[in-house]
């Protein structure tokens, strides 16, 4: 495959999931992802088939439900068919099947605490988390908008590191003299396997960025967010959301957008030798 072929190809799996994260609250059709990307209907969902391994509109049925498993626990205050609507779900019963059939409770069981056993039974979840995790008064602010350059992985692991080198090796081939390396969360390790997490390495670009060599441009919009300063070892990271959505969110009087939370790195673990870490965590929030 020619250079250009593979970057045209990621470009377009890049724009299309960025789309789609970004709008899973609406109803996603195949034209308007289509026209994004100024191909056929039938070129597009073939690409993205072959690209990705996977069925188009399974991926966004499985991003909506892992977004409404992760606001049933996280959002004390809001009703199911509140989350269910801005997961995109317009239908109540639609919802509850597909949930079900996914994670085996109903969202009312699930919002009552089974997804505890889920995590438990499914997962190999650790409930320990660290006790310093509750001293951290966290910074609540606006916070602007930021363009990334980006590349995707899939796992909450060591494996990490690869996305993360490539991504440096690629600043410095092309000069870009940015040292704000972020990491964006797209799912929760309470309700997804680790290895099926998925994952954004970015380092911050000024807009006039323009993506090359399948490394594609994103932005992270503006937001309330609440912001955990925490210095660690590889694993703390993953504790530390596990503390914020099952711990300091249901108790704090703010509830968890749509988007997903991400980390500004300050010392990067998957670049340091000691495998530690110093991060500034950013929850997206909303007043209740």
């Amino acid at each position: 495959m020619k250079k250009d072929t593979k970057h045209f190809r990621a470009d377009i799996v890049n724009k299309t999931l960025a789309y789609i994260y970004k709008h899973i609250d609406s109803n996603i059709t195949l034209d308007e992802l289509a026209k994004l990307n100024c191909i056929s209907k039938h070129h597009f969902h073939r690409i993205y088939k072959e690209e990705m391994g996977e069925n188009l509109f399974e991926r966004i049925s499985a991003i909506r439900l892992q977004k409404a498993a992760n606001l049933l626990i996280s959002n004390r205050y809001s009703t199911i068919s509140e989350i269910m609507q801005l997961c995109g779900y317009s239908s109540h019963s639609s919802f509850i099947k597909a949930f079900k059939n996914r994670f085996t409770f109903t969202p009312t069981q699930w919002k009552k605490g089974e997804y505890i056993n889920y995590s438990k039974n499914n997962l190999a979840f650790d409930e320990q988390i660290n006790d310093d995790f509750f001293a951290i008064e966290p910074l609540l602010k606006v916070v602007p908008k930021r363009v990334c350059a980006y590349i995707r992985h899939k796992g909450y692991d060591l494996s990490v590191t690869r996305t993360w080198e490539r991504l440096m090796a690629y600043a410095y081939e092309k000069k870009l003299d940015s040292t704000i390396q972020i990491g964006i969360f797209h799912d929760n390790p309470v309700t997804t396997f680790y290895n099926d997490c998925h994952y954004v390495a970015a380092i911050e670009v000024d807009s006039t960025f323009t993506s090359t060599n399948s490394i594609s441009k994103l932005e992270i919009e503006e937001s309330l967010c609440a912001i955990f300063h925490y210095e660690g070892v590889y694993g703390d990271v993953v504790k530390l959301m596990v503390y914020i959505y099952n711990f300091w969110l249901p108790n704090s009087g703010y509830e968890a957008k749509t988007l997903p939370p991400f980390a500004i790195y300050y010392k990067n673990h998957f670049l340091e030798e000691n495998n530690r870490f110093s991060l500034d965590f950013y929850v997206p929030i909303m007043v209740v």
